[in-house]
């Protein structure tokens, strides 16, 4: 079989234009020609997460950078907000790191909510939260802009916000949010491959991080922002990463933000009305549906057609195309479908017509 397209939830589907720059020849990480590539690419990286903050680039996959946001910044207690299989991990995270903590657990397909954060912060008990606002493993988007809004009542609580699969597909202003650390992987919405991640934080985060004794060196913000302000990394990053970084985000500015976040609505949609249209429920709460991937219910929830998740996937590899066949508790009672990163209107319908074709022998 030849290359099979990947339509899972991470990685995604890397362009050969990508490819190519991510092939450029090796320079220096301490050289000028790295400075000026990290500097030609943080106006645009400020401009992509509208923050006037410095944005920063660590080799690692994003659960390195989370797991720095605890060291540098859980000093009393943290809050794990958990709605899947992912947010569900940071309490074990947390607990791994010797850190205080709780989990405020909502079932899989809900969204964490404002007045339940803010029940959990009015106890006093907590000076940081985590939050993934867009959790792959249930398709479930929650209210960032509400949630964000509770930072002006609890300004002493550090906000943590994993934006794995949403950052590039939707609005992330961080310093209108207020929060305090945003964070993404490269192999979702950027796509690029898997490696690198791109965070920034908050002035108030970086105060507190500098207090802390056991934040460890690789992650240490207060390294990441001193190196960023000589357009640097800390220690030696995966400049192959960096270079197609750079690719990619003038392709970002080339078709325009606001061009990019309607394509993945569009993109989005697509598949869930190819859902909704063949007796399928969507397994988030309505009005939460995240807008890079699509949770299809297949009997996790009462309601809606079944099929044989399996055959469903191996028919669609016959054809080329991977799709995932649902994540931890809720594998084979849901699948997952992605259109974020480069894809189109045009790219995905016939991922839409190969899915028709699957059902049609099911």
């Amino acid at each position: 079989m030849g290359h099979v397209k990947l339509h899972i939830p991470g990685p995604v589907e890397v362009s050969a234009k990508t490819f190519a720059a991510f092939c450029q020849p090796m320079i220096g990480h301490r050289g000028q020609g790295f400075k000026d590539l990290c500097a030609k690419m943080q106006p645009q990286l400020q401009t992509l997460l509208a923050t006037k903050q410095l944005v920063y680039l660590s080799t690692s996959s994003a659960w390195g950078v989370m797991e720095g946001s605890l060291r540098n910044l859980v000093a009393k207690k943290v809050l794990n907000c958990m709605c899947g299989a992912f947010s569900d991990k940071w309490l074990d995270v947390s607990k791994r790191c010797g850190k205080d903590a709780e989990g405020l657990q909502v079932p899989w397909g809900s969204p964490i909510r404002a007045e339940a954060i803010d029940k959990k912060l009015a106890t006093g008990q907590f000076d940081a939260l985590t939050l993934i606002h867009n959790e792959t493993s249930t398709g479930t988007m929650s209210p960032l802009p509400e949630i964000a809004a509770l930072k002006q009542k609890y300004p002493d609580v550090m906000f943590i916000i994993d934006a794995v699969s949403s950052m590039t597909a939707t609005p992330l202003a961080f310093d209108a949010l207020g929060i305090d650390v945003l964070l993404a992987g490269t192999q979702k919405a950027f796509a690029l491959p898997p490696g690198l991640t791109v965070f920034t934080a908050s002035p108030a985060a970086l105060a507190k991080a500098a207090t802390a004794k056991d934040r460890g060196y690789y992650f240490d913000f207060v390294e990441f922002q001193k190196n960023a302000q000589e357009s640097m990394t800390p220690s030696t990053p995966s400049i192959s990463h960096v270079y197609a970084l750079s690719s990619k985000l003038d392709e970002f500015f080339a078709e325009g933000l606001e061009n990019r976040y309607a394509r993945h609505r569009r993109t989005n949609a697509m598949v869930r009305n190819w859902a909704t249209g063949h007796g399928f429920t969507l397994f988030p709460e309505p009005g939460y549906e995240s807008l890079t991937l699509t949770c299809v219910n297949n009997g996790a929830k009462p309601g809606g057609r079944t099929v044989d998740v399996a055959k469903l996937q191996k028919s669609m590899k016959e054809q080329g195309i991977l799709i995932d066949g649902g994540y931890g508790k809720i594998k084979g009672t849901t699948f997952r479908i992605s259109n974020m990163g480069d894809e189109t209107e045009a790219s995905m319908t016939p991922v839409i017509a190969a899915l028709d074709q699957a059902l049609a022998k099911l």
